[in-house]
């Protein structure tokens, strides 16, 4: 299975949305909204604002393994 590296995360306030390149060795636990500004948190259960807001899960979970591990 081939891993995407790049996702559209979609803000929670403003509905802006950006393409971004996700860390394949780190998570992205917060991330600024360049419209809003307003700093993202990845909702309850989820492992990165990839998996909360963006279009792609982040890599590890993409290969079936647990985020940040």
């Amino acid at each position: 299975m081939e891993v995407i590296l790049t996702s559209t995360i979609t803000c929670p306030h403003c509905a802006h949305q950006k393409q971004e390149e996700m860390p394949v060795d780190a998570c992205r636990y917060f991330y600024e909204c360049e419209q809003c500004k307003t700093i993202v948190k990845p909702k309850k259960g989820d492992c990165c604002v990839f998996c909360s807001y963006g279009s792609v899960a982040c890599p590890p979970v993409q290969k079936n393994k647990k985020c940040c591990a």
